[in-house]
């Protein structure tokens, strides 16, 4: 049967990735992307939902209606500016879209978060990421799976220095993440793809949040 994905986050470092895959993965008729910009090109099987701005999703409802949803969504404070727009982007968004995917009657949901994620924590950035797992456990989706990397490898279009010298590090002392480590290795951001792709084809449970050493068995 074909199915219909929707993306939110079709440009950035996964969702490029997962983009790709979807793209050519037979299982899917209609690949839709939420988007601020057009990304061009003419395959009739990609559609684009182009709005300014994210802040009336739920307006929005009907025209992305999807069997699989993935939202790849998230910032950093220097990027956002505020912990305001930081909270918008990384709880507000993926959260109204989790709505959405309920009320569609979504076969499945994925989203990225955080190793650290955690909503009592005193770390701004992971309370945000710890609420926002709340908030879509909440929805109770048929099926929906956060993935919480540690550091995502990519190449990406804005250099983040403090995450490239992380990198470079997990990069240089690999064998530091093993055993009891493994789950602080860093994971490649197609690999992240793949796992997304792969827990909506074959993933059984109705709420699982993925750690980093998971995700990388998953997304082999």
């Amino acid at each position: 049967m074909s199915k219909t994905a929707l993306i939110a986050g079709a440009t950035g470092l996964v969702g490029g990735h997962l983009l790709d895959l979807l793209m050519e993965d037979k299982n899917y008729s209609t690949v839709k992307i939420l988007t601020r910009r057009t990304m061009g090109g003419d395959d009739d099987k990609l559609k684009e939902i182009i709005l300014d701005n994210f802040d009336q999703l739920e307006n929005h409802t009907k025209e992305l209606k999807a069997d699989d949803y993935f939202c790849c969504l998230g910032t950093t404070m220097k990027k956002a500016g505020s912990k305001k727009a930081f909270k918008k982007v990384d709880f507000e968004y993926p959260t109204t879209l989790a709505a959405i995917a309920r009320e569609n009657n979504a076969a499945s949901f994925h989203a990225i978060s955080a190793m650290g994620a955690d909503s009592s924590s005193l770390i701004f950035y992971n309370k945000v990421k710890g609420e926002m797992e709340k908030g879509i456990e909440a929805m109770k989706l048929k099926k929906a799976f956060i993935f919480r990397p540690s550091f995502i490898a990519g190449e990406r279009a804005d250099k983040r220095a403090a995450e490239k010298a992380a990198l470079w590090f997990a990069d240089k002392f690999d064998f530091i993440f093993s055993g009891p480590f493994k789950k602080y290795a860093a994971v490649h951001a197609k690999t992240i793809a793949n796992a997304m792709l792969e827990t909506a084809k074959n993933g059984k449970e109705t709420f699982k949040i993925i750690p980093s050493d998971e995700i990388e068995q998953i997304g082999k």
